[in-house]
């Protein structure tokens, strides 16, 4: 396994250190080879974390496309900080932002005026950003984009003019996610370019006002590449990158076996919440004509789309797991999600998994809409692809969905979400619940217990003999 490791963070690092490379020759500059090498090896080494589900050196790659080398150059840095998916900032790029920041009660704070040295690349990055000091960064709102383009600067100031590491900068600016107009009707875009003009005066870039709108139309395209996933055309896809997603947040789910029911369950709670708080116009951007109308009406509608199919489906798992959840608790508290429904598949070992004793449902409530059928379908079959931690089909919701329907299974998942919230009680919540489903739920639940018990039985018994 670790030579598999070494292998891949080997290919990485020659793939970014060729990237940095060439984006820096293409844009007239002149890179000192070892710090090159050091800059690749940070950046792979951050992006190979070991929390890095979705935000990995293969998305960094695909973010920065292959023609422009300034979208290259941003797209290598733009996730170097995540501090909720790293839990925190490693060493290796504590060392980097130690001269600008400092740590007050667990927040990231820019350093005072008489703090910090001075630094032209960093004051350039903090307009850009319209950061100052003393400032507390907040995980949500730039900080893990700002350090980043800090340490992206900060690393190829040796190599390229000020003006271009400011365009590189703007780009990983505008990878600052799901903002809203404001107040004035201004778009991320719109804010973005005022600064840049300030930008300019301030540092004597020269920018033309039409340079000015290249930049942003740049970082634009780059910021849409960064969620380009929301508006796939299978939204089984979609789902394949959201769960990527939730490991990255709940860092659990990577034991596979041995995360509880309660802690799947608020996995899949946070990305629901999150799916209901999206809007496809803040998912995507648009600067003059970038994209192109057709391209960008076309993004919003997929994504409008993959949203629907995500909240449907997500609400369908987040019920099936309140019944187990429920039946869990009359076991105690913090269950393995592994001991209500078997071991995930694969280790080569043959073990009980609750979906194989679920009945067939003879009369099942069919779908009422496409957008139900595809659900169903994506319940049924599964997503385009399993993931380490769980299963791509989804058994237990396949049941309640088929022998309810989704109507009935969405006033069902109100009271689930009371229950989450405590105002009932799993007992409470399973006597709401059609008592055939619940209990050929647990008669399955019963089956994989006696399959359990009769596997040490037989271990027993060969011992005696």
């Amino acid at each position: 396994m670790r030579h598999g490791q070494d292998q891949i963070f080997g290919r990485d690092y020659e793939r970014c250190l060729k990237s940095l490379d060439w984006a820096i020759a293409q844009l007239g500059g002149s890179a000192d080879p070892e710090q090159l090498a050091i800059t690749a090896e940070l950046i792979i080494q951050t992006m190979s974390g070991p929390w890095r589900y979705f935000h990995t050196s293969e998305h960094i790659f695909e973010v920065g496309g292959s023609g422009d080398a300034i979208e290259i150059l941003a797209a290598l840095f733009h996730d170097l900080v995540y501090v909720q998916v790293d839990q925190g900032v490693s060493v290796n790029i504590s060392r980097r932002i130690a001269p600008f920041v400092k740590e007050i009660d667990g927040q990231l704070v820019i350093l005072s005026q008489s703090q910090l040295l001075p630094d032209r690349v960093f004051d350039m990055v903090a307009q850009i950003f319209r950061f100052a000091p003393e400032q507390t960064l907040q995980p949500t709102a730039g900080q893990n984009e700002f350090l980043s383009a800090v340490i992206g600067a900060k690393c190829l100031e040796h190599a390229l003019p000020m003006s271009i590491i400011a365009e590189v900068a703007a780009c990983i600016e505008a990878t600052i996610p799901f903002r809203s107009k404001s107040e004035s009707g201004q778009t991320a875009g719109e804010r973005l370019c005022d600064r840049l003009i300030v930008t300019n005066e301030q540092f004597g870039f020269g920018w033309s006002e039409a340079d000015l709108h290249t930049i942003v139309r740049r970082a634009v395209r780059l910021a849409n590449r960064d969620v380009e996933n929301f508006a796939y055309p299978s939204s089984a896809e979609f789902l394949d990158n959201t769960w990527n997603l939730m490991p990255e947040t709940n860092h659990d789910l990577i034991s596979a076996n041995s995360y509880t029911v309660s802690g799947y369950r608020l996995s899949l709670q946070k990305m629901e919440g999150f799916m209901y708080f999206l809007k496809p116009e803040v998912v995507f951007q648009r600067y003059l004509d970038e994209p192109d109308l057709p391209t960008y009406t076309t993004a919003i509608r997929r994504t409008q789309k993959n949203l629907e199919v995500a909240r449907l489906y997500l609400g369908s798992k987040l019920l099936s797991i309140a019944v187990i959840e429920a039946l869990s608790q009359r076991l105690g508290q913090d269950i393995p999600l592994a001991t209500m429904m078997g071991e995930l598949p694969g280790r080569g070992l043959s073990t009980a998994q609750l979906e194989n004793f679920l009945p067939t449902v003879s009369r099942p409530v069919l779908p009422t809409t496409p957008l139900e059928q595809e659900v169903l379908e994506l319940l049924e079959k599964g997503r385009s692809k399993s993931s380490s931690y769980d299963v791509k089909n989804s058994p237990v919701a396949t049941y309640i969905i088929k022998s309810l329907g989704f109507s009935e299974s969405q006033q069902l998942l109100m009271q689930a979400k009371n229950y989450f919230k405590q105002n009932l009680s799993g007992e409470d919540f399973l006597s709401l619940c059609d008592r055939t489903v619940v209990n050929s739920i647990v008669q399955a639940v019963l089956k994989v217990f006696e399959r359990r018990i009769a596997a040490i039985g037989n271990f027993n018994a060969s011992v005696k003999n």
